[in-house]
């Protein structure tokens, strides 16, 4: 019989670390000893400060009151992404949250709205959704019973702070030290760390939250990795914040260069800003000079260089570690996915928790869904390079004819011959995403389904005119999205 969890070890905080450390104290706080090791010397990126509508499910997990915690966080909200120049330059497009026109039984919304369009009856796709006319007009608010298709920009390091102070008020231990070795059983399992004042912290379960390092589930245990850089070829991003010089949008802003992509994530009080790039095109200092050129408002700092590697760990949770966060894996920030599989792993061990000693079942059953995840998000990252008209450049030539995966090339090919798109059990992005995105890139559907065509051209109009007359009252009754926050929600933070 495996002896009984009842030490859990967090190796280093940041966002991962202090998420982690307050939902399992929160929920399970009661019946464990939880310690959090970290060091104020060692730096956490916090890049990370958009975030999707799934954070909705861990606020309300942890009892997280939404107004209180943008006003810690100095957060505005989020309706989705505008990709400027990624379909081509000059050419502009909006992924949205939520859920675009009403489908049927056979087939989704897109097949009317094509029709629709053939027929000169339809506009936007976007018109068809409240979040995506909300964004561009800059109107919102949080109302009772309201569909929560709404998300955050923030600042991650003021989000762990936070969250610390959840963690604490529940039982966390939080130990301030650098780790100095890893001690581990014969069988290879994790025994202690040995902080570099000599402390010894034994545990039964070990979180490692150290970021790329992953110091316990790859220096420790050598798990491997899986590099995806072939189909993500982006492998470096410069970060810098700068002062706020007009309203936030709603909206996170991703602006495609010849070599990468400028992010634009507008807080109450600063911007955070950043370049993605490929470091086989550009070197560091010529991404700083393009994203120096390309900021609105003075910088508040030095601009910090980041390298990663796309991929995946091979396992999430390998003997008695589980890796949380980076060093799990990283997938480039593109569609704010970051914070939302540091949830979905967190999520998933308090849903497979090993009480009663740790099981090769669980084990398996964990990294398969982790897997899994990893590589649907994977897939829609893809999309938004391979699926593109632009090729004035040698990196977006690569991405044009680089093959992709089986999985990814099957959802395109079904989509433009026959308009279908599918969502998989408990896969991230539903329909409404991929349809937003690819159209958004320049794939249109060759054909719609048949049904379409019980409704007259007349019936149709008055179909598409209804769900856009609906969408456009719903939002002029919004207050604006800055009159709002202010309202709602106004920090004190500077």
């Amino acid at each position: 019989m495996q002896p009984r969890v009842q030490k859990v070890v967090i190796a280093g905080g940041g966002t991962a670390g202090w998420m982690a450390g307050a939902a399992l104290a929160k929920m399970l706080g009661k019946n464990l000893q939880i310690t959090l090791v970290e060091s104020e010397e060692i730096g956490t990126v916090g890049v990370g400060e958009a975030t999707i509508p799934t954070l909705h499910i861990f606020h309300r997990l942890l009892g997280i009151k939404e107004a209180e915690f943008m006003a810690a966080t100095n957060a505005t909200f989020k309706l989705g992404i505008a990709f400027e120049h990624w379909h081509d330059i000059d050419k502009h497009y909006i992924h949205s949250f939520g859920f675009l026109g009403k489908d049927c039984w056979a087939c989704g919304f897109q097949h009317f709205w094509r029709r629709g369009v053939q027929l000169g009856l339809a506009s936007q796709i976007g018109d068809y959704c409240v979040e995506h006319l909300a964004a561009r007009e800059g109107r919102f608010a949080v109302l009772p019973n309201q569909d929560l298709n709404h998300a955050y920009h923030m600042d991650a390091g003021l989000y762990a702070k936070f969250l610390r102070q959840l963690a604490e008020q529940h039982g966390l231990k939080r130990i301030e030290g650098k780790i100095d070795q890893v001690l581990q059983h014969d069988d290879g399992a994790i025994k202690a760390l040995q902080l570099q004042d000599g402390q010894l912290i034994e545990g039964d379960l070990f979180l490692d939250c150290t970021g790329f390092r992953g110091l316990l589930i790859e220096q420790a245990l050598h798990t491997g990795y899986d590099d995806w850089s072939h189909w993500l070829p982006c492998d470096s991003a410069v970060a810098v914040q700068t002062k706020t010089v007009s309203a936030p949008v709603a909206y996170t802003r991703s602006i495609a260069h010849d070599s990468g992509w400028q992010w634009r994530i507008p807080l109450q009080s600063r911007v955070g800003n950043g370049m993605v790039f490929c470091s086989k095109y550009w070197s560091d200092d010529v991404a700083k000079q393009k994203l120096l050129e390309n900021l609105q408002g003075e910088p508040l700092m030095m601009p910090k260089v980041l390298k990663f590697r796309t991929g995946t760990r091979r396992k999430h949770w390998n003997k008695n570690v589980v890796a949380i966060g980076l060093s799990s894996g990283f997938l480039e920030p593109l569609e704010s996915t970051s914070i939302h599989l540091i949830q979905r792993n967190i999520i998933r061990l308090l849903q497979m928790f090993p009480s009663y000693g740790i099981q090769p079942a669980d084990i398996a059953e964990y990294n398969r869904q982790a897997q899994q995840e990893m590589e649907n998000i994977r897939d829609f990252i893809i999309l938004h390079y391979k699926q593109t008209d632009r090729s004035d450049s040698p990196f977006w030539r690569y991405c044009q004819s680089m093959p992709v995966p089986e999985s990814l090339q099957h959802r395109l090919d079904l989509f433009a011959q026959t308009g279908r798109v599918y969502k998989i059990g408990l896969e991230l992005f539903g329909e409404a995403s991929w349809l937003q995105v690819m159209i958004g890139q320049g794939l249109i559907q060759q054909q719609y389904h048949p049904i379409v065509d019980s409704m007259s051209p007349e019936e149709l109009r008055d179909f598409l005119d209804k769900i856009k007359a609906n969408v456009r009252k719903t939002v002029s009754g919004y207050p604006d999205v800055n009159d709002f926050i202010r309202h709602y929600c106004q920090t004190a933070v500077q």
